[in-house]
């Protein structure tokens, strides 16, 4: 973001060549300052290569080892086309930042939602759904104008993505809560074959336990529910 006085987000996977289109990329700019939304290698993996070429901070959650100047929530970053602010959004990982461009009504969202689909992976950590559905209704309290996702196409239509990628999750509770109901004492694996039947690839299998365990601490955790009339996909 910017051209001059330059914020990298998400410099990507640590490959070769992509590094090297980077820095070509930002050669002209009088100053580079590198966000990380998250530390997943695919967004993060290129980070300390490009720091150390470029003799740039890292900056972001101050839980990731990659990070030099550990942001706080609502700390703004100047850029040259204004300023960036590291809005908490944990969920798709614990240690999760978006970055806000109040400028243009804009949100960088990492992982949390993305430009395709009505999902993302929710699995990392115990108490990650809730933490989810919380950054989700924290996007809502922006008024956001667009979202750009780290993978896909910009959400110009707001609510209607955060919709999407609510009901979605929602959905996915009651299934659990639905299995729990008729059998309290299902494994983990059998919630799996309940939810997802034979056709999981198995490339996807050890994902979907994790994110499965975590929907059902959550619904275990809470034993009336996790469904909102008020809210969408209730």
């Amino acid at each position: 973001m910017g051209r001059h006085e330059l914020a990298l987000i998400d410099p990507g996977p640590d490959v070769a060549r992509h590094v090297r289109a980077l820095l070509a990329w930002v050669e002209d700019a009088s100053s580079v300052r590198i966000l990380l939304t998250h530390g997943h290698q695919d967004h993060s993996g290129a980070s300390r290569a490009v720091a150390t070429a470029l003799g740039a901070p890292i900056h972001g959650p101050p839980g990731l080892e990659q990070v030099d100047h550990p942001l706080t929530e609502g700390e703004a970053i100047e850029t040259g086309e204004g300023e960036i602010v590291a809005v908490a959004t944990p969920g798709h990982a614990r240690w999760h930042f978006s970055y806000l461009w109040p400028r243009r009504r804009a949100l960088f969202a990492g992982d949390l939602v993305l430009g395709r689909g009505d999902t993302t992976w929710v699995g990392e950590y115990p108490g990650c759904v809730s933490d989810y559905l919380a950054s989700l209704e924290r996007l809502r309290e922006l008024e956001l104008r667009v979202i750009y996702p780290a993978h896909g196409d910009p959400l110009e239509d707001v609510p209607d993505a955060l919709d999407r990628f609510e009901v979605h999750r929602r959905a996915r509770i009651r299934e659990v809560e639905e299995v729990l109901r008729g059998d309290p004492d299902a494994s983990i694996r059998r919630v799996l074959e309940k939810i997802y039947g034979p056709d999981l690839p198995p490339t996807l299998e050890a994902a979907a336990l994790r994110s499965v365990r975590v929907l059902v601490g959550h619904v275990r955790a809470a034993p009336g529910g996790d469904t909102d009339p008020g809210r969408p996909g209730a």
